[in-house]
Protein backbone atom coordinates (compact mmCIF):
# COMPACT_ATOMS: atom_id res chain seq x y z
CA UNK A 1 0.00 0.00 0.00
CA UNK A 2 1.49 3.40 -1.07
CA UNK A 3 2.39 5.26 2.31
CA UNK A 4 -0.42 8.16 1.48
CA UNK A 5 -3.03 6.19 1.55
CA UNK A 6 -5.45 7.05 4.51
CA UNK A 7 -5.68 4.49 7.30
CA UNK A 8 -9.22 4.65 8.30
CA UNK A 9 -12.57 4.48 5.88
CA UNK A 10 -13.77 7.94 6.91
CA UNK A 11 -10.74 9.25 5.74
CA UNK A 12 -10.35 7.18 2.50
CA UNK A 13 -14.40 8.57 1.81
CA UNK A 14 -13.23 12.02 2.81
CA UNK A 15 -10.33 12.00 0.32
CA UNK A 16 -12.58 10.43 -2.80
CA UNK A 17 -13.25 12.85 -5.23
CA UNK A 18 -15.50 11.14 -8.14
CA UNK A 19 -16.59 7.91 -7.12
CA UNK A 20 -17.34 5.43 -4.35
CA UNK A 21 -19.02 1.70 -4.90
CA UNK A 22 -19.34 -0.69 -2.49
CA UNK A 23 -20.55 -4.55 -3.72
CA UNK A 24 -21.20 -6.75 -0.81
CA UNK A 25 -21.73 -10.23 -1.32
CA UNK A 26 -22.12 -12.17 2.50
CA UNK A 27 -25.93 -13.11 2.82
CA UNK A 28 -25.43 -12.45 6.68
CA UNK A 29 -23.18 -9.76 8.35
CA UNK A 30 -22.17 -9.57 12.40
CA UNK A 31 -20.61 -6.67 12.71
CA UNK A 32 -21.03 -4.98 15.91
CA UNK A 33 -22.16 -2.26 15.30
CA UNK A 34 -25.20 -3.74 14.02
CA UNK A 35 -25.76 -6.11 16.96
CA UNK A 36 -27.82 -3.50 18.47
CA UNK A 37 -30.15 -2.64 15.58
CA UNK A 38 -30.25 -5.95 14.14
CA UNK A 39 -32.19 -7.35 17.44
CA UNK A 40 -34.11 -4.30 17.49
CA UNK A 41 -35.20 -4.97 14.35
CA UNK A 42 -36.00 -8.30 15.31
CA UNK A 43 -37.55 -7.46 17.87
CA UNK A 44 -40.28 -5.71 15.31
CA UNK A 45 -38.57 -1.74 15.11
CA UNK A 46 -39.30 -0.19 12.03
CA UNK A 47 -37.60 3.24 11.32
CA UNK A 48 -40.21 6.08 10.20
CA UNK A 49 -39.49 7.25 7.08
CA UNK A 50 -41.33 10.42 7.83
CA UNK A 51 -39.20 10.94 11.05
CA UNK A 52 -35.67 11.55 9.90
CA UNK A 53 -34.46 12.52 12.89
CA UNK A 54 -35.00 9.00 14.44
CA UNK A 55 -32.74 7.00 11.79
CA UNK A 56 -29.94 9.99 10.65
CA UNK A 57 -27.02 7.90 11.66
CA UNK A 58 -23.05 8.96 11.63
CA UNK A 59 -22.91 6.90 8.47
CA UNK A 60 -25.64 8.89 6.95
CA UNK A 61 -24.65 12.03 7.54
CA UNK A 62 -21.12 11.26 6.37
CA UNK A 63 -22.94 9.65 3.08
CA UNK A 64 -24.89 13.06 2.86
CA UNK A 65 -21.68 14.90 3.09
CA UNK A 66 -19.97 12.90 0.33
CA UNK A 67 -22.89 13.15 -2.16
CA UNK A 68 -22.71 16.13 -1.47
CA UNK A 69 -19.36 17.21 -2.39
CA UNK A 70 -20.38 15.72 -5.84
CA UNK A 71 -19.07 11.71 -4.88
CA UNK A 72 -21.36 9.48 -6.46
CA UNK A 73 -22.13 6.25 -4.10
CA UNK A 74 -23.36 3.73 -5.07
CA UNK A 75 -24.00 -0.29 -3.26
CA UNK A 76 -24.74 -2.96 -5.07
CA UNK A 77 -25.65 -6.21 -2.93
CA UNK A 78 -25.73 -9.52 -3.81
CA UNK A 79 -27.83 -11.80 -2.46
CA UNK A 80 -29.34 -15.37 -2.64
CA UNK A 81 -33.12 -15.93 -2.62
CA UNK A 82 -35.31 -16.51 -0.66
CA UNK A 83 -33.29 -13.83 1.18
CA UNK A 84 -31.64 -14.30 4.96
CA UNK A 85 -33.55 -12.67 7.82
CA UNK A 86 -30.51 -10.35 7.83
CA UNK A 87 -30.89 -9.02 4.01
CA UNK A 88 -34.62 -8.54 5.22
CA UNK A 89 -33.22 -6.13 8.28
CA UNK A 90 -31.05 -4.22 5.67
CA UNK A 91 -33.28 -4.24 3.12
CA UNK A 92 -36.04 -2.48 5.60
CA UNK A 93 -33.40 -0.05 6.17
CA UNK A 94 -31.94 0.76 3.03
CA UNK A 95 -34.23 3.42 1.97
CA UNK A 96 -32.34 5.69 4.70
CA UNK A 97 -29.31 5.15 2.67
CA UNK A 98 -30.97 6.50 -0.22
CA UNK A 99 -32.51 8.93 1.34
CA UNK A 100 -28.54 10.14 2.09
CA UNK A 101 -28.19 10.32 -1.44
CA UNK A 102 -26.46 6.62 -2.12
CA UNK A 103 -28.06 4.69 -5.26
CA UNK A 104 -28.51 0.73 -3.96
CA UNK A 105 -29.19 -2.16 -6.10
CA UNK A 106 -29.74 -5.62 -5.35
CA UNK A 107 -28.95 -8.24 -7.77
CA UNK A 108 -30.32 -12.09 -7.11
CA UNK A 109 -27.42 -14.44 -6.87
CA UNK A 110 -28.81 -16.64 -9.47
CA UNK A 111 -28.30 -13.78 -12.23
CA UNK A 112 -25.01 -13.57 -11.21
CA UNK A 113 -23.34 -16.97 -11.90
CA UNK A 114 -21.68 -15.61 -15.06
CA UNK A 115 -19.89 -12.91 -13.57
CA UNK A 116 -16.17 -12.68 -12.53
CA UNK A 117 -16.33 -11.51 -9.04
CA UNK A 118 -13.59 -10.91 -6.41
CA UNK A 119 -13.28 -13.20 -3.23
CA UNK A 120 -14.15 -10.54 -0.93
CA UNK A 121 -17.02 -7.28 -0.43
CA UNK A 122 -14.89 -4.39 -1.26
CA UNK A 123 -15.19 -0.36 -1.92
CA UNK A 124 -13.59 1.15 -4.42
CA UNK A 125 -12.76 4.85 -4.42
CA UNK A 126 -11.93 6.83 -7.65
CA UNK A 127 -11.27 3.77 -9.80
CA UNK A 128 -7.72 3.42 -8.05
CA UNK A 129 -8.12 2.08 -4.85
CA UNK A 130 -9.76 -0.65 -3.13
CA UNK A 131 -10.28 -1.56 0.29
CA UNK A 132 -11.37 -5.40 0.83
CA UNK A 133 -13.52 -5.61 3.57
CA UNK A 134 -12.35 -9.92 5.36
CA UNK A 135 -15.00 -11.86 7.06
CA UNK A 136 -15.23 -14.90 9.50
CA UNK A 137 -17.33 -17.65 8.27
CA UNK A 138 -19.67 -16.30 10.86
CA UNK A 139 -20.34 -12.66 9.38
CA UNK A 140 -17.91 -11.12 11.69
CA UNK A 141 -15.44 -8.13 10.43
CA UNK A 142 -11.88 -9.21 9.88
CA UNK A 143 -10.73 -5.89 9.20
CA UNK A 144 -9.91 -4.04 6.00
CA UNK A 145 -7.53 -4.63 3.33
CA UNK A 146 -6.03 -1.75 1.24
CA UNK A 147 -4.18 -2.11 -2.39
CA UNK A 148 -3.70 0.15 -5.20
CA UNK A 149 -2.64 -2.98 -7.65
CA UNK A 150 -3.99 -1.96 -10.95
CA UNK A 151 -5.48 -5.80 -11.57
CA UNK A 152 -7.07 -5.51 -8.33
CA UNK A 153 -8.80 -2.51 -9.65
CA UNK A 154 -9.35 -3.65 -13.02
CA UNK A 155 -11.40 -6.97 -11.72
CA UNK A 156 -13.51 -4.74 -8.95
CA UNK A 157 -14.54 -2.23 -11.18
CA UNK A 158 -15.65 -4.42 -14.05
CA UNK A 159 -17.29 -6.96 -11.32
CA UNK A 160 -19.15 -3.87 -9.95
CA UNK A 161 -20.06 -2.51 -13.00
CA UNK A 162 -21.41 -5.77 -14.32
CA UNK A 163 -23.68 -6.62 -11.21
CA UNK A 164 -25.10 -2.65 -11.31
CA UNK A 165 -25.84 -3.33 -14.91
CA UNK A 166 -27.50 -6.26 -13.74
CA UNK A 167 -29.04 -5.15 -10.15
CA UNK A 168 -32.88 -3.66 -9.43
CA UNK A 169 -32.85 -0.46 -7.90
CA UNK A 170 -33.32 -0.61 -4.41
CA UNK A 171 -37.25 0.68 -4.73
CA UNK A 172 -38.31 -1.88 -7.26
CA UNK A 173 -37.04 -5.08 -5.40
CA UNK A 174 -39.07 -7.45 -4.15
CA UNK A 175 -38.08 -9.22 -0.66
CA UNK A 176 -38.48 -13.24 -1.77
Amino acid sequence: MPSNVPTTFTDLLARCERSAVHLEMRDTYAVDYEKGPFAEWRAGFRHDPVDRASWWRPWLDLVAETVGRGVVMRRARIVSEPVSEYIRYEHSGTFTNVAAGEQVRWLPRRRASSIALPGNDFWLFDDHLVQWNHFAGDGSSQGPEITSDPSVVKLCSEAFEAVWERGVPHDQYQIR
